[in-house]
């Protein structure tokens, strides 16, 4: 009875003690698994709080980055650090819907780093400055850029951010260029004032529209002339610019005009051939200070790859580097010029008039002129000049005694300038947008103007394709595919030797 009993109490007893076992493991990895996890939660949360302060700290703080292209295509270059470095004027350039455009943000954010008198403005929400919208006639979605210090300002669009080689065909970025003239231009004490003769001209000065925007756009102030009714040049005027005439010029202001280039005037010519034959003799007179006639004819390029297809009358010509147009340069200046004229300069009298002459624009030696203008043929007859280089454009600089110097920049052509609408291949376009027209009255602006700190940056974009040795290549192949296999192979080994010491 005692033994069964006994028994009895045994078999009650043990599910206490199996109970009591798996409580011990339970709390025993409890504790261990509450540690364990304690400590995975702290490391995480380390880790986390790390990651927040790090992002908190890079966005407060503005790490100079690095340009590892050989160019250095994404830095400022070292002519803008000498313009700007040291300036001393309040500019602020304000980007309008820029937001998406994070590249042109990056590089104006240099010009900040650069000097501290420079700032930048974003405006990303166009809607809700009416001013700015009524101001620049922007829609709500345009962009633009402006550039201003004090009264003077400077606007950039897109399209101003690049510009095309029609040598090379290539697309070239010249934001750096157009922000830094930009800036340079707007610090300027004063603006250049440019006067265009609006009286006797074949064309009226409005068809001049775009340029004349582009002009004022360079900090210059444009303004008609009409000589006789104003009596005089007016003494604040820093170029003259006069287009073809339809008519002569009256004595007066014949001479009105001498005595200013006598006393050191600039004067840009866009003068097309007399095809109408009038008598301009007085004008003659005003060429004549610089020993220079154009011929009554238009110039016609006889060879094929530098006319616009089909018209040999417009003629394709490229300004070379190297002239005092395109010093700054680094690419040459390609311009169309419909209907041209030839430049004549008489040697003779160069010397004698105290005249330094340069061309800067000339046919191919296939260029001929032509005088009977009912002649159909596209190529040379018998009744046209010989095939020679003609001069299109020129430089004459007249110097007057040892402290003053007149400078002339003549082109045959005032077509290449204007609003001229033209078809070519379907297409309708305006002669002043043709190749790089605009520049080349710009540059002779910027030229007779003095503006010697306007400055052309370009920067060499193209792709570089780069051949490696063999030997470099076997030393990437092993980088690639050796590297691995021998790190798999040793963790293995590693895996094996720890595994047999257990």
């Amino acid at each position: 009875m005692k033994k069964e009993k006994k028994q009895t109490e045994k078999k009650e007893k043990q599910p206490g003690k199996i109970k009591k076992f798996f409580q011990k493991i339970g709390t025993g990895l409890k504790k261990k698994w509450l540690i364990n996890s304690s400590k995975t939660v702290l490391l995480v949360a380390i880790i986390i709080a790390i990651y927040i302060g790090v992002n908190i700290l890079l966005e407060k703080v503005v790490l100079p980055e690095i340009d590892c292209t050989q160019n250095k295509i994404y830095s400022i270059s070292q002519e803008t650090k000498d313009k700007l470095g040291n300036m001393d004027k309040d500019v602020t350039i304000t980007l309008i819907n820029y937001s998406d455009y994070l590249s042109v943000i990056s590089f104006a954010e240099r010009y900040v780093e650069l000097n501290n008198h420079i700032k930048i403005e974003k405006v990303d929400n166009l809607s809700a400055r009416a001013d700015l919208m009524q101001k620049y006639s922007l829609n709500a979605n345009d962009n633009l850029i402006i550039i201003s210090c004090g009264e003077n300002e400077k606007t950039l669009t897109e399209e101003e951010m690049y510009t095309f080689d029609e040598t090379t065909y290539e697309q070239i970025d010249i934001t750096e260029e157009a922000i830094t003239n930009a800036i340079v231009n707007v610090m300027a004490e004063e603006k250049a004032k440019i006067y265009f003769m609006s009286s006797h001209t074949m064309y009226n000065v409005e068809l001049f529209g775009s340029i004349i925007d582009k002009m004022k756009n360079e900090v210059n102030e444009v303004e008609n002339l009409d000589i006789l009714a104003n009596g005089s040049i007016p003494e604040d005027c820093d170029c003259l610019i006069i287009s073809t005439l339809k008519e002569d010029i009256t004595e007066m202001e014949k001479d009105k005009i001498i005595e200013y280039i006598r006393n050191g005037g600039k004067l840009l010519l866009m003068c097309g051939p007399n095809v109408e034959k009038v008598n301009l003799s007085n004008f003659q007179a005003v060429l004549d200070e610089y020993a220079i006639t154009i011929e009554n004819g238009i110039v016609l390029e006889g060879s094929s790859a530098n006319m616009v297809s089909g018209y040999p009358n417009f003629i394709i010509e490229d300004m070379e580097v190297g002239t005092s147009l395109t010093r700054n340069l680094n690419q040459k200046l390609s311009i169309c010029l419909p209907d041209a004229g030839k430049i004549t300069f008489n040697e003779e009298r160069l010397e004698e008039l105290g005249i330094e002459n340069e061309i800067l624009l000339t046919t191919t030696e296939k260029g001929f002129l032509r005088t009977n203008l009912n002649q159909p043929s596209a190529t040379r007859t018998e009744e046209d000049s010989i095939q020679e280089e003609c001069i299109l454009g020129a430089i004459a600089t007249k110097k007057i005694d040892e402290e003053r110097t007149s400078k002339l920049v003549i082109f045959a052509n005032e077509l290449f300038a204007m609003n001229m609408p033209v078809q070519m291949n379907g297409y309708t376009m305006y002669t002043a947008n043709l190749y790089n027209n605009s520049d080349a009255v710009l540059n002779a602006i910027a030229y007779l103007n003095e503006k010697e700190n306007g400055m052309t940056i370009r920067k060499n974009y193209e792709n570089v394709n780069y051949t490696v040795t063999e030997q470099q290549n076997t030393i990437i192949m092993a980088i690639i595919f050796t590297l691995p296999v021998v790190i798999i192979i040793a963790g293995i080994i590693i895996w094996q030797v720890r595994r047999r010491k257990r």
